[in-house]
C-alpha cells in the first residue's frame, strides 16, 4: 500500500503492526525509506516487529523530556498493560551536569504504569552509547516517542529507531502526536 493509504488507515486504528524486514525492499529510495515514511505519517501508535522474535522479557523506554516521549509511555501502558509487570528501564541520554527533565513527574508517571521501574541516565561525556547499552539487554521492547522530529532524534542521534531495528532486531513501539 502507499504511504497515503497507510496514513489514512492508521487514523482509524488503535495500533499498526509492521513487520520490519518486509519493508527492506519496498520503495525505491533505499532500505528503510518506506518504513521511515510509514512511521512518520502514522496517525496511531506503531509496533515494529522483526520477522523472528520472542515475547519481550523487559521494557526499555527512551525518554527525552518531550511531550511525545511521555505520550508514548502512556499509549504503550494503555495498549499493553500485561507488560507492566516486566522489568522496565526508563533511559535518558544527556550530559552529566544536565538533570533529567521533569524527573519527579516522569518517575511518578512511570511508577504508576510499571511495577519494576528503574530510571537510568546515560551520559554522553562518559562515551556511553545507547546502541551499545541496548545491546547488553536481552529481548527488550523499546518504547519511543518522536520519530524524525525534534527531541529524540536530536538526543539519541538522528534515526536511532531505524538503527535499533537494523542492529538489534527487537520489537519497537513508536507513538507520537
Amino acid at each position: 500500500p502507499s504511504i497515503a493509504e497507510l496514513s489514512n488507515e492508521s487514523r482509524f486504528a488503535d495500533l499498526m503492526i509492521i513487520g520490519s524486514e518486509v519493508f527492506y525492499t519496498n520503495g525505491s529510495a533505499g532500505p528503510f525509506e518506506y518504513l521511515k515514511a510509514a512511521l512518520h505519517k502514522a496517525e496511531c501508535p506503531v509496533m515494529i516487529v522483526p520477522e523472528k522474535f520472542y515475547q519481550p522479557s523487559q521494557v526499555i523506554v527512551a525518554y527525552d523530556g518531550t511531550e511525545s516521549s511521555v505520550f508514548a509511555i502512556k499509549q504503550f501502558a494503555y495498549l499493553f498493560p500485561e507488560y507492566s509487570k516486566l522489568n522496565t528501564t526508563l533511559v535518558y541520554l544527556g550530559d552529566r551536569k544536565q538533570p533529567i527533565p521533569s524527573a519527579d513527574l516522569i518517575e511518578e508517571l512511570g511508577s504508576a504504569h510499571f511495577e519494576k521501574l528503574v530510571i537510568r541516565k546515560l551520559t554522553r561525556d562518559d562515551g556511553e552509547s545507547f546502541d551499545n547499552w541496548l545491546g547488553e539487554h536481552w529481548n527488550p521492547i523499546l518504547v519511543s516517542g518522536s520519530f524524525n522530529r525534534s527531541g529524540l532524534s536530536e538526543l539519541f542521534q538522528k534515526g536511532f529507531v531505524i538503527r535499533t531495528i537494523i542492529q538489534h532486531k527487537t520489537l519497537v513501539f513508536v507513538a507520537h502526536h
